[in-house]
């Protein structure tokens, strides 16, 4: 796939001018209108197939490992291994599990039943926890040092960590190696995301952004068929871990962000790179080292007048602090919704692997009716429709009998449509409602919260042990509250992007009439 940019033209007039089409001389210098970093590469090409080909692929082991907690710790039929002791009475010490189903699970090797139970949700809170510091850890290291190499060692760490998950021979030691396997699950998330957005050109953003899930949509479905033929805990988490191996030739295969590099100074490095990815997308490789030494002089003056902003300033005005706000409860619902939905599935009456694959299925769909819904609808009303299908949906199920289990797994799946159109929606969304200045530290505060949000599901997935409706009048109420505070933000398609904390205070503020 060739870029269809348009090639600058050759004037032998204008030897010394950037040979950009966006770049002209401005008061004896050069300056760019444009980017002249992805007009180097090209807006989507080749190149670009084939680098986010290969990063796509790290989204199946996250998907494996954000979920694989379904298979771990369900919930089993047991009893005292004293059939003349009540199985929860405080004389019961051995308990006898039935294996019918899994051989062996963490509950069952820990005996995380009756008064331990609660350490079966813990584990998978602790677990999110870990995705949290990782997105936060890597993300600061992916700016210090890049996004390959913090990428290669958040996958190494990912394989080790989880290989050695499965020979825990202790309860803590299991809690704390899938910690540290988690941080190195969100740290692969976040730089390779970043990675991936670095490189693309901005009208291909909207749909590179949605593709990129995709992956993980397949790792959800696999997921029921790796757990179908192993049914030991020990063995399923190996496997899970192993094919990680494959993604340590990333040191190799994926290059360094051009964007980074420019940014750090060592434009030697991202000329080669852009000259390379050039060369693929059939685009000129002429004088883009010059034009990189130029447009870095350029937004070196440009940027040292300018200050930077902190999260301060997402609540300092009330318009900014309204959108953040609402803006930030929007993906604690994402998160909630998200993993609480696919464990209350995964806890339903009925076949586990069946409904696990039947939910998986039904995110596929969700996630790429998101191209169409976001450019058909906006931004806003995409996800006031999608809140409200998961708010219906899974309000319904109070109504239906716990014996019911064809139409909850049918809601829940439902549900769980809304969520993974909600989900990709609200980062875009996020990216283009902040301004510039504070544009990363509010997608990162938002994404904080929907971690916050991932860690509680699974306790209100566990309150199906109680009252199976329970679980989803939550995440029904949740979704309807964060449909009615959509209605506070404005809508972002096609509006300019806020630059400044003023830009971002008066975006969306209705004007006076005449004004």
């Amino acid at each position: 796939m060739a870029d269809t940019m348009t090639k600058p033209e050759t004037d032998t007039k204008k030897k010394d001018f950037p040979v950009f089409e966006n770049a002209q001389r401005v008061d004896g210098d050069e300056k760019f209108k444009g980017d002249p970093i992805q007009q180097a590469m090209g807006q989507f090409g080749k190149w670009h197939i084939i680098v986010c080909a290969t990063v796509f692929l790290v989204k199946f082991p996250v998907a494996w490992h954000q979920m694989s907690t379904i298979f771990l710790a369900p919930n089993p039929n047991f009893k005292c291994a004293n059939y003349s002791i009540e199985k929860c009475s405080p004389d019961c010490a051995e308990y006898e599990y039935d294996r019918s189903v899994f051989s062996e699970t963490i509950i069952t090797t820990f005996d995380l039943v009756c008064q331990n139970e609660h350490w079966a949700n813990t584990a998978q809170t602790i677990f999110m926890s870990g995705i949290l510091v990782g997105s936060i850890l890597f993300g600061t290291l992916a700016d210090k040092f890049g996004r390959r190499i913090p990428l290669v060692v958040a996958v190494f760490l990912q394989l080790i960590s989880g290989v050695a998950t499965s020979f825990s021979p202790w309860f803590w030691l299991f809690c704390l190696l899938r910690f540290v396997n988690a941080v190195a699950t969100g740290g692969s998330m976040t730089t390779s995301f970043v990675l991936v957005m670095e490189i693309t050109g901005v009208q291909w953003r909207e749909v590179i952004s949605i593709f990129y899930q995709i992956p993980f949509n397949f790792g959800h479905l696999t997921l029921p068929g790796f757990a179908y033929f192993i049914r030991d805990w020990r063995y399923l988490q190996l496997a899970l871990s192993l094919p990680s191996i494959i993604l340590i030739s990333y040191y190799w295969l994926v290059p360094e962000s051009p964007r980074w590099l420019f940014t750090v100074g060592r434009i030697d490095e991202a000329s080669k790179v852009l000259e390379k990815s050039a060369r693929m997308n059939k685009l000129p490789t002429e004088d883009i080292h010059r034009n990189l030494i130029a447009y870095k002089k350029q937004l070196t003056s440009e940027h040292s007048t300018q200050s930077k902003g902190n999260i301060w300033d997402l609540f300092r005005t009330p318009n900014m602090r309204t959108k953040t706000i609402c803006m930030c409860f929007n993906w604690m619902v994402c998160g909630l919704g998200f993993f609480g939905l696919a464990q209350y599935i995964g806890q339903a009456v009925g076949n586990i692997y069946m409904n696990v694959a039947i939910s998986a299925i039904m995110g596929l769909p969700g996630t790429l009716s998101c191209i169409y819904t976001m450019r058909r609808f906006g931004r806003k009303k995409s996800m006031i429709y999608a809140n409200a299908l998961v708010g219906i949906s899974m309000l319904s199920i109070a109504f239906i009998p716990a014996t019911e289990s064809g139409a909850i797994i049918a809601l829940s799946s439902i549900g769980l449509v809304g969520v993974t159109i909600s989900f990709p929606t609200a980062y875009l969304y996020a990216c283009e409602l902040f301004p510039t200045v504070v544009r990363n530290i509010g997608v990162g505060t938002a994404s904080m919260v929907a971690r916050f949000g991932s860690m509680v599901a699974p306790f209100v997935a566990g309150l199906s042990a109680t009252h199976h409706w329970l679980p989803p009048v939550i995440f029904g109420v949740a979704s309807l509250t964060g449909m009615c505070l959509l209605f506070f933000l404005p809508e972002t398609n096609g509006a300019p992007l806020p630059e400044t904390l003023e830009d971002g205070e008066n975006f969306g503020k209705k004007k006076k009439e005449g004004s």
